[in-house]
């Protein structure tokens, strides 16, 4: 269970108190910290699938945290990042990732409880939703207000996310449709 990835991972984790706190410091350069620590978490994700998987390192353990990691530290970001883009813009792709994720664990729970979890397992469409959040957040994270184009890059890029987490889970919920289509059996 001690290995180098599931370290990381715990790191990743226990980023996230840190990453909130800098957040809210009345710094000027708090949007450049926060984005830095972000993205420091983000980079332990790559980082400890790549190590779990070079060195035969992966275990059942660090299979079932390395997600949960990501997905606390995605949603404690968007959280964060609701307050300051306090718009139905923001509010909607928010509520589509973090929806889905929500949505997602409850099927691999499902889909494990039948013994069918390989069907829903992660995917490469899941890897790339993933990065893909996490840039369109580090961006968002370390625009100020008065940077309008980075601002806008951020945006896009949560949208291109919330389209991906949209495929990801429709792409799932396929696997998983023999099985959610299934006749209940009395």
């Amino acid at each position: 269970m001690w290995n180098l990835p599931n370290i990381l991972t715990m790191l990743r984790i226990a980023m996230i108190p840190v990453f909130i706190v800098v957040y809210y410091l009345p710094w000027e350069w708090h949007h450049l910290a926060s984005a830095a620590i972000f993205g420091l978490a983000a980079l332990t994700d790559w980082i400890d699938g790549y190590y779990a998987r070079k060195l035969n390192m992966v275990t059942p353990f660090g299979a079932f945290l390395d997600p949960v990691a990501d997905k606390l530290i995605v949603t404690a970001a968007l959280v964060l990042l609701l307050e300051v883009h306090s718009t139905p813009w923001f509010a909607l792709p928010a509520i589509v990732i973090i929806g889905r994720e929500i949505v997602i664990s409850a099927l691999r729970e499902w889909m494990s409880e039948l013994g069918s979890s390989k069907s829903v397992a992660v995917s490469t469409l899941g890897k790339v939703k993933t990065w893909v959040q996490m840039v369109a957040i580090a961006l968002l994270l370390l625009a100020k207000p008065d940077q309008q184009w980075l601002m806008g890059l951020g945006f896009v890029a949560v949208y291109i996310a919330a389209g991906l987490t949209l495929w990801s889970m429709f792409y799932y919920i396929k696997q998983a449709w023999p099985q959610l289509s299934a006749k209940v059996q009395k």
